[in-house]
């Protein structure tokens, strides 16, 4: 188990990484790989989550051997077809239910977010246990990211449920049949949950990179 975890208090947390997407607006390829000051997107979320988590995966599709400078275990959506987060939060539930029967909570993160707080699993925890959720999903400039939460790993099957019988898609609109726990953190001097989505994106995160003490 993570020592930091352990000592803070908090439930063991495997976190999974949700490296899916595309990157069509920046020409295609794995956002995560994409360099900022020196240090690849990818390599940053890991420095920032692994204190707070017990352990760390990387849901991703394709060849796995592309991310084995990582370090990291690589487990693709659990179900054929079901392209988006929805299926990688399934993927990274049955991985947890698989090798950490132990952990009961499950966080997921965007791997293409270099600047994630350094609170986010406490803060989520802290909310949740507060007001008896299920699900916690972490918040900024009045918008709600809902592939940045902590999952219960109890709502493994209702979730393949939905996404195989249902057609469900969307994590929002999963997640809104639980109760939630939503936390907001401040966007000064950075918006924690900031992503690169295009060639702009990457040179403002070269900016931001400087007012990021990590």
């Amino acid at each position: 188990m993570n020592s930091t975890t352990a000592a803070d208090g908090l439930p063991p947390t495997p976190g999974i990484l949700l490296a899916g997407g595309l990157a069509q607006r920046l020409g295609g390829g794995d956002k995560p790989m994409r360099s900022i000051a020196g240090r690849t997107i990818l390599e940053r979320v890991i420095a920032r989550l692994r204190p707070q988590c017990a352990c760390l995966v990387l849901n991703a599709n394709g060849d796995p051997a592309r991310f084995a400078g990582c370090g990291l275990p690589v487990v693709a959506d659990s179900l054929a077809d079901f392209p988006g987060p929805l299926a990688g939060i399934l993927a990274g539930l049955d991985w947890v239910a698989a090798n950490r029967p132990d952990a009961g909570w499950m966080l997921s993160a965007a791997a293409d977010c270099p600047f994630l707080p350094r609170d986010l699993v406490a803060r989520l925890h802290e909310a949740r246990a507060r007001q008896t959720a299920q699900i916690a999903v972490a918040a900024s400039a009045g918008q709600m990211h809902h592939v940045i939460g902590l999952w219960s790993v109890a709502l493994r099957e209702e979730l393949r449920h939905a996404l195989t019988a249902e057609g469900i898609r969307k994590v929002e609109r999963w997640a809104a049949r639980y109760r939630i726990a939503t936390v907001t953190w401040p966007v000064e001097p950075l918006d924690p949950f900031f992503n690169a989505n295009t060639t702009k994106d990457l040179a403002e995160a070269e900016r931001l990179a400087v007012l990021d003490d990590g």
